[in-house]
């Protein structure tokens, strides 16, 4: 069984919001594609949080298409999907011998929690069997919120103590889901901020926790990021791959921000896919992050 069910219908939020703000905000410097109109195109994509250098090489692509009789935004739009799609995007992957383990993690406040839900949602309506575990043991209401996604979605549900090892609540997830049969554990862990050592070390201890428990554990370990942070999220990202293996990220609040190009940056500089995007608080407002449809928004502002 797949992970996920491929989806071909394009995210309205995401087409709403996000690729019409972009693609008007980037539709004046179009017309132009004269030193002045390239400067602005940069500007634009930096400030939506595309990164220095992926704006400079959209930049290069428009000269270079225009010189062939190509427009500027045809130029953008296919550069950013070469960026974004370069061959290597890959679905979730699935053990050979589930449960299939997957943890959540972040800095406060991203939205892993809501995250974990939504995605046990998915797996479920796939035909999966979901066990979420509760690895949140410091934030008195983390284990009550996920409890309640974990009902929404018909997961399994599993928690410890208040102040207990997270490493130990998301080893007694995956031993559940081995009892019950369950495909797939979904490890929801605190917040903690990046440059707090003995917390990324802590994080770092879950995961060797749960790979002693089930081969090849985490078979994914997804960043969930704020997608209105900016570049701090290249910070983040940075420091959170040297204490994990991350194998992509989920861009929560897509729906709230005009400022998604992060997506291309996170790729350019650090090779790493944007897997999903939240756009909204509903059960089902997890979407698979399409690049071709990203890239497009700034062709299309209608």
């Amino acid at each position: 069984m797949r992970a996920l069910r491929s989806e071909k219908k394009e995210s309205r939020p995401v087409r709403s919001r996000l690729r019409r703000a972009l693609a008007k905000a980037l539709a004046p410097a179009f017309r132009r594609i004269d030193e002045a109109g390239l400067e602005e195109v940069e500007e634009r994509l930096i400030m939506a949080d595309f990164g220095v250098a992926a704006a400079e090489r959209c930049v290069a692509a428009a000269e270079a298409g225009a010189k062939r009789g190509v427009g500027a935004a045809e130029s953008v739009s296919r550069e950013i999907r070469t960026v974004l799609d370069d061959g290597s995007r890959q679905a979730l992957a699935v053990a050979a011998q589930p449960p299939s383990v997957y943890l959540l993690v972040g800095v406060n406040g991203t939205g892993k929690t809501t995250t974990a839900g939504k995605l046990a949602h998915r797996l479920a309506a796939d035909g999966g069997s979901v066990v979420l575990a509760a690895a949140d043991t410091y934030r008195a209401a983390a284990a009550e919120q996920l409890e309640r996604w974990a009902e929404r979605a018909g997961a399994g549900f599993v928690r410890g103590q208040p102040g207990s090892d997270p490493a130990a609540v998301a080893f007694d997830g995956v031993a559940a889901a081995k009892a019950r049969g369950a495909g797939f554990v979904l490890v929801d862990t605190a917040g903690r901020l990046h440059t707090r050592d003995g917390l990324m070390a802590e994080l770092a201890k879950i995961a060797r926790v749960v790979g002693k428990q089930c081969a090849g554990a985490p078979h994914e370990t997804l960043l969930v990021l704020d997608a209105a942070s900016g570049q701090n999220s290249l910070a983040q990202a940075r420091a959170f791959a040297q204490a994990v293996p991350v194998t992509g990220v989920v861009l929560a609040k897509m729906d709230s921000t005009a400022r998604g190009g992060i997506a291309v940056a996170l790729k350019q500089e650090l090779d790493l896919d944007a897997r999903f995007a939240g756009v909204g608080e509903g059960l089902g407002d997890l979407e698979e992050f399409d690049p071709a449809a990203f890239a497009r928004g700034v062709l299309d502002a209608s």
